[in-house]
């Protein structure tokens, strides 16, 4: 079974084992929703600039023990059963599946304010580096990484 949180190589975790992970939850049976974000290699920056593809690194540790802690933090609502961040690192093209968060929960309102707040303190707190190598208007191609804060929300 997988950990509830943290970070993975690209290729060794998926969606299903995601779902399969909260369908073995011991309290399952009090779930009534499931509601799932999957985050995507986006092919144009916030510039209006294309990426060719992403590179995505973490100090690894560290963003295991935040990504748990935000889940443990969140289970503890109301009305939620589990809550489950995965993020994916390498490179990726764009279109591809970088990140998974999920939450289970009794009803589909516990769970949709628990998901955005999931997704907004795993992007503000977890120690996941992004690389973007873009192709600007003019055919350069540059490689810079990508400070999530302070970024307008997409």
């Amino acid at each position: 079974m997988a950990r509830h949180a943290g970070v993975h190589e690209k290729g060794t975790f998926s969606v299903t084992e995601l779902l399969s992970s909260i369908r073995e939850n011991s309290n399952y049976e009090k779930v009534g929703a499931i509601a799932l974000f999957i985050g995507v290699a986006r092919g144009e920056t916030l510039e209006g600039e294309k990426v060719q593809k992403l590179t995505l690194e973490a100090y690894e540790e560290k963003a295991n023990e935040v990504l748990e802690k935000i889940c443990e933090d969140l289970t503890r609502k109301p009305g939620i059963v589990d809550v489950q961040i995965h993020h994916l690192l390498g490179e990726f093209k764009v279109g591809e599946d970088l990140v998974y968060v999920a939450v289970a929960g009794s009803h589909r309102t516990d769970v949709f304010p628990v998901l955005r707040e999931a997704v907004e303190r795993y992007k503000s707190e977890a120690t996941v580096f992004k690389k973007e190598r873009i192709i600007n208007s003019k055919g350069a191609v540059t490689e810079y990484w990508v400070s999530e804060k302070g970024k307008a929300k997409t």
